[in-house]
């Protein structure tokens, strides 16, 4: 399959090292994905350098290291790695949530949690040993990213993980829609990036669903609480629409599940009757307040409500979104394949998955190579393109 010739970077400076993908098994499908690209664009690509000692190994069947971290019978491990890393720029991969993997201790099934993921993902740099040249985590839900700020006598986890990391050699963090980015302050001399899939989620958008009129007067973009206004912001002045935002009026006397109860969304904005509504935030976890906010706005009269998020944990089940479907509450919902799907998700009529590989492959070539990946960060041509070819019926 050739690659398109919008595909293609220009990368022309020498790698860093020899190309190391570490996929950790929560993340193998997302990472084999990735593989694939890196292979396609690598065998394509035209360079004089190719066999030059600088790009040795630049191209192979796979850049996939056999790794494993296995289990003894009471539930301890070890990180494994099968192949020499010595000199590689080592890209390691870890999905956080996806507790679909499981491990048996005294006989017992255990579900993976997102501190066993983390754990294996510290036995495997452990493994390394320090011989690889870099290493970056790919971590798209960032660990522990919900608990990133005190509000009383607590633990600061994520700041604690991401200066664990730093500490054992780890030279760059790329995650995406970080829940709340200035968590890189715990780590201010290594590279931390958060990145925001906006561009999956027009393109997932427009692929998907036909007879959308992208302007001010027929669709508006709204965040679900204040703490998501940067990337209602952002898609609503790439798309050219109005915004509006939820308030999440919370009873600070009580708390339910770790959190303090909302007591009713109110709205700031103008009005949404007869429009379509891209609902945009960095999860869904339970699914109960984006399903309140989508009410209220079908209560103000709205017409096709659209969810986007990156992470779609969906920890209470999907029957709740199946019902809000069925009744016309929601008319689609949109998140990545960053983290783990279930296959009940992937076949339901009102999800569109959208793919986050090609964008991770792209970031990890351009790495690799030492060349910067400010386009890669901000994708408003990307999304004017496919746009204007969307308005033109080329899709």
């Amino acid at each position: 399959m050739a690659a398109r010739e919008e595909d293609k970077r220009n990368l022309e400076t020498i790698p860093v090292g020899s190309l190391g993908l570490i996929p950790l098994e929560g993340c193998r499908e997302l990472g084999e994905k990735v593989d694939k690209y890196l292979v396609n664009w690598r065998e394509e690509r035209e360079n004089e350098h190719k066999d030059s000692l600088a790009f040795k190994g630049y191209m192979r069947p796979s850049y996939i290291i056999d790794a494993k971290a296995p289990r003894f019978g009471s539930g301890e491990a070890k990180g494994l790695i099968n192949q020499s890393v010595r000199g590689t720029d080592l890209y390691l991969m870890i999905d956080v949530c996806n507790y679909s993997l499981t491990y048996t201790i005294s006989g017992q099934v255990n579900h993976m949690s997102p501190d066993d993921h983390y754990q294996d993902l510290k036995r495997i740099i452990a493994a390394a040993g320090g011989k690889a040249r870099r290493i970056t985590v790919i971590m798209p839900f960032l660990y522990e990213s919900r608990q990133h700020k005190r509000t009383g006598r607590e633990s600061l986890d994520c700041a604690m993980a991401l200066q664990e990391l730093t500490s054992m050699g780890v030279d760059n963090i790329i995650t995406f829609d970080a829940h709340d980015p200035r968590v890189q302050n715990a780590i201010p001399l290594h590279g931390f990036e958060t990145i925001q899939p906006a561009y999956q989620f027009v393109k997932g958008l427009l692929k998907n669903v036909k007879g959308l009129n992208i302007d001010a007067d027929h669709m508006m973009v709204i965040s679900p609480d204040e703490g998501g206004m940067g990337r209602a912001i952002y898609l609503a002045n790439v798309l050219g629409l109005d915004m509006g935002m939820f308030y999440k009026r919370r009873d600070y006397t009580k708390i339910v599940n770790g959190r303090n109860p909302i007591v009713a969304h109110e709205f700031l904005g103008s009005n949404v009757e007869g429009k379509d509504v891209i609902i945009v935030d960095d999860m869904i976890s339970s699914g109960e307040s984006v399903l309140e906010v989508a009410a209220n706005l079908k209560a103000r009269k709205a017409n096709r409500i659209f969810v986007c998020a990156s992470f779609g944990l969906f920890t209470n089940g999907l029957e709740k979104f199946e019902q809000a479907y069925k009744e016309g509450t929601i008319y689609r919902v949109l998140t990545t394949n960053l983290i783990y799907q279930t296959p009940e998700l992937l076949a339901s009529e009102w999800y569109i998955n959208c793919d986050m590989s090609k964008y991770i492959a792209y970031i990890i070539d351009t790495l690799n190579h030492d060349a910067s990946i400010s386009d890669l960060l901000n994708p408003n041509e990307r999304i004017q393109k496919i746009l204007t070819r969307y308005k033109n019926g080329e899709m």
